[in-house]
């Protein structure tokens, strides 16, 4: 005869799930394989702290699956597991949600309130979820003291985490330097990768090629593409494929003040077609990109070549860059170190000078002095900028040629602002 109970067979999983949870509370069963192994070894484990501005979804479910497992196999090993849970109270999450309320929408807004009243309200607010949270992790099942829960928040969690970084400090580990990422201009930060991938959309943007005149070769202009003309003013440096073959090909233009002016381009070979297709030409000069580097050529902006920056005696020259490919544009692509990151490592490894002409609000800075105070993406006509740049182009001679393209461009998950 068996000596176990007999199952009911119309008992339902979610019952007999309900009738375990009920015994685990009745029983203080997590806190008592925490109290019984007060002088076991301990096994640390904190929680990578979730916000609690909302309620938990599908991955946060995965990720407590997981969480929960590996504590408990420890436990069973017979060590001490106090599984910590914490709550991360700072950032964007909480911030966007008092920002709504108050009806601010940009960073200036939240300076005149004052961020102290600011961050008081952030504070007030930012755990309003916590007995939800308590409610779905406690049915998943998971075992966590969410008593003696941790808070980022917390003077001591952040004067220990300032004690971390001044150990950092102090064994030379922290450095300056610059990285090229995402910034929504609305919310002033920077955004990861990951966040990035999950606001792309559709848009139609006005694409340039730009005429770059050859400093030694009056007349002769090398043709980059670009989808984003408001970085031309960063620009610093043109690349080239080494093994690319490129052209020098003769054409007469019409110019609206100088008539008919004879001009040479430098452009990939089997781009000819495609970018000449309204132009009659001669191909004059075959060569491969690597008989290009080092040529220096002069800058359509005038800004930062007029001053005296860092690594200035680099800009302004053609560079080979593995990245280079034929199969959009001209086969030349324009650099500018502080928007992309072929530009940026590019930038680093051959000491370009670095041009930041935007701030983190989007705004260009006072030196750019005909686009000063343009947002680079205004949000409701987000090329008027790009138009003034190709204006520009097209007043001093610059500009090959203009057309509209549509692309996926990434905009802020939290606003929709483009990045």
């Amino acid at each position: 005869m068996s000596t176990f109970k007999k199952i009911d067979p119309k008992q339902t999983l979610p019952k007999m799930e309900e009738e375990v949870l009920a015994f685990w509370k009745e029983n203080g069963t997590f806190e008592k394989s925490v109290e019984k192994r007060k002088d076991a070894e301990k096994y640390s484990f904190y929680d990578g702290p979730p916000f609690a501005t909302g309620t938990p979804h599908y991955g946060h479910m995965v990720a407590s699956t997981m969480k929960d497992v590996v504590p408990r196999y420890w436990t069973m090993r017979g060590y001490q597991v106090e599984r910590k849970w914490g709550w991360d109270c700072h950032g964007l999450p909480i911030e966007n949600i008092v920002e709504k309320e108050l009806g601010s929408k940009t960073k200036k807004e939240i300076e005149e309130l004052g961020v102290d009243k600011f961050n008081e309200l952030c504070r007030s607010k930012v755990l309003g979820y916590v007995e939800e949270w308590r409610r779905i992790i406690g049915r998943l099942g998971r075992w966590a003291d969410m008593d003696n829960a941790y808070r980022t928040m917390d003077l001591s969690y952040m004067e220990s985490v300032w004690w971390v970084f001044k150990q950092l400090w102090d064994k030379g580990l922290v450095y300056e330097g610059y990285r090229a990422m995402h910034i929504c201009p609305r919310c002033e930060t920077t955004l990861s990768q990951s966040e990035v991938a999950e606001g792309y959309a559709m848009v139609k943007d006005l694409s340039a090629v730009v005429k770059f005149e050859l400093a030694d070769n009056p007349g002769t202009y090398v043709l980059a593409w670009t989808t984003t003309p408001w970085t031309l003013i960063g620009n610093v440096a043109l690349a080239v494929g080494n093994d690319i073959y490129y052209v020098y090909v003769e054409t007469t233009r019409t110019d609206k003040e100088k008539g008919f002016v004879d001009e040479t381009y430098v452009l990939a070979k089997e781009k000819v077609a495609e970018m000449m297709k309204d132009e009659s030409y001669q191909v004059v000069r075959e060569v491969r990109g690597s008989d290009l580097v080092g040529k220096a050529y002069k800058p359509v902006f005038p800004y930062y070549a007029a001053k005296e920056i860092e690594n200035k005696i680099n800009g302004w020259k053609i560079y080979a860059g593995d990245f280079v490919t034929t199969a959009e544009g001209t086969g030349v692509v324009h650099i500018a170190p502080a928007f992309g990151e072929d530009d940026m490592n590019l930038g680093k490894r051959m000491a370009l000078p670095f041009v930041q002409h935007i701030g983190m609000d989007g705004v260009i800075k006072q030196e750019a002095t005909e686009f000063a105070g343009l947002h680079v993406k205004p949000l409701g006509d987000h090329q008027s900028t790009d138009v003034e740049i190709i204006r520009y182009l097209a007043k001093h001679g610059t500009l090959f040629s203009k057309e509209k393209y549509e692309h996926s461009y990434p905009h802020c998950w939290r606003c929709d602002t483009p990045l």
